[in-house]
């Protein structure tokens, strides 16, 4: 059986400066690909996917990001505000972390594109979720199997799904995060509650620990990190519905 979870933080907040000259008069959440936009098409695949409640982090032409929000009437959104200064990923999540509640929420960048087949792949990533063995569970694309895997950066994964990150550029990895996943938000509770800080140290202190997992999407992985990522995911995603 699926878990239910219906909260998710959404990372809304970068600069985007890979997108330029796009992003010099819109954040790069908004960007359309498709005729949607990076951000709606993320909420699109959380709603289907159970979520009621998201929490939306802003910084870059924040004002532009809620304006447009507040035309979502299908969850609720609460902004986490960002203007004063980027938190970077850990940071982000532990700056709204009285807003996410203590149940397992998604976790999810608007960057992070797909067409899903007969089954959803966040239906597939709430199945594989065991909260007994896991702490956090990452999507995984297979290498070959998406856009934007550059690099050395990666995963290696064992029979049961644990997970081993590397940046060694002598490992070949196999497989990469897509910028989603599902976790307990007490991951983080050691953490200052503020201030800019990266999620990877918790990244490998729950694989040190045996807690962090990983589950390989069935789907193309789009990542959309500059113009022409976004000129072949418009492409690619307007060959069809998704």
């Amino acid at each position: 059986m699926s878990a239910k979870i219906t909260t998710a933080m959404v990372l809304a907040a970068g600069l985007g400066t890979r997108m330029r000259p796009l992003t010099d008069t819109i954040p790069k959440a908004l960007i359309p690909v498709a005729g949607r936009s990076l951000l709606d098409r993320v909420l699109d695949k959380l709603v289907a996917a159970g979520v009621t409640r998201a929490v939306v982090n802003v910084h870059h032409f924040a004002d532009q990001v809620e304006a447009h929000l507040q035309g979502r009437t299908d969850l609720e959104i609460l902004i986490s505000d960002e203007r004063a200064g980027l938190l970077d990923s850990g940071g982000g999540i532990q700056h709204a972390r009285a807003l996410l509640g203590d149940d397992p929420i998604f976790v999810a960048n608007i960057d992070s594109l797909w067409a899903d087949g007969e089954t959803p792949v966040l239906e597939a990533l709430k199945a594989a979720w065991d909260p007994a063995r896991m702490d956090l569970l990452l999507l995984l694309v297979a290498r070959g199997n998406g856009s934007g895997f550059e690099g050395p950066q990666g995963f290696l994964m064992d029979d049961e799904g644990r997970l081993t990150h590397s940046i060694s550029p002598n490992v070949v990895t196999p497989f990469a995060n897509v910028g989603f996943g599902i976790l307990k938000p007490q991951i983080l509770d050691g953490q200052p509650p503020s201030g800019a800080f990266s999620i990877y140290p918790t990244w490998h202190r729950l694989q040190s620990e045996g807690r962090l997992y990983g589950c390989v999407m069935d789907a193309y992985w789009m990542h959309v990190g500059d113009p022409a990522a976004r000129d072949a995911a418009e492409a690619r995603l307007g060959a069809r519905v998704g």
